[in-house]
């Protein structure tokens, strides 16, 4: 177990992603953009941060098709998130920062031998690269993503097979109530807590009166070091 710098005591820490770790938000919402607006299905960024943050993908483009009244093949579906991957890619070869303290934080966790995962809505080909330029890639035990669900957030499915997963990698030496997710969206706090998990929040994307079913709120992850 180990103390935070604000007294809270953790024995495991399953990290979300985007929004967390990295500020890829505006990348995801360009990469959707370039997908959507040749179809006549361009939103805002107003509209991506009230209603898509908290989607992964595949509920994304079912959303975007089911508001504007139109239907959405599997086969189309698939090829749209396609797209959208390789676009991400492309966009992320000039590097993505990291959200400040997050690595340092990730390192001091995992040095202090405190069980490490990732629960995000992203798909794995969107984290590894970025997890990778940062060099984190090493420091977690367990990656949750959209490609090992069949719900996104705020459905607690991932929360709870990352949880489970966490567990058996490490002989199930630590408690559910011990666990903190940390989050900084209210679909994923609903999802962590409906999985049993305590969550961290931190106001990246959205101000602290809308993230307040959390445990505990944080303007940084670098309060926590």
């Amino acid at each position: 177990m180990v103390t935070l710098a604000n007294g809270v005591q953790i024995e495991a820490v399953i990290f979300d992603f985007d929004g967390v770790i990295v500020d890829t938000e505006p990348l995801h919402y360009a990469a959707f953009q370039r997908v959507l607006e040749p179809l006549g299905l361009y939103f805002t960024w107003e509209t991506y941060v009230e209603t898509y943050i908290g989607f992964d993908d595949r509920d994304a483009f079912k959303h975007a098709f089911s508001s504007n009244k139109l239907d959405l093949s599997h086969a189309i579906l698939l090829d749209l998130i396609d797209q959208k991957a390789n676009i991400f890619i492309d966009i992320i070869k000039s590097g993505v920062p990291a959200y400040p303290g997050v690595v340092d934080l990730i390192i001091k966790l995992s040095r202090s031998k405190i069980p490490l995962a990732i629960c995000s809505g992203a798909l794995r080909s969107d984290i590894d690269p970025i997890l990778a330029t940062l060099g984190v890639v090493n420091y977690f035990d367990i990656i949750v993503t959209a490609d090992d669900v069949a719900a996104s957030k705020p459905d607690p499915e991932c929360y709870k097979l990352a949880f489970q997963k966490l567990s058996i990698a490490h002989n199930n030496s630590f408690s559910r109530d011990n666990t903190f997710a940390i989050e900084d969206t209210p679909a994923g706090i609903s999802a962590a807590i409906d999985s049993g998990l305590k969550v961290c929040a931190v106001t990246n994307s959205y101000p602290a009166d809308r993230l307040e079913k959390a445990t505990f709120i944080v303007n940084s992850l670098m309060l926590l070091l």
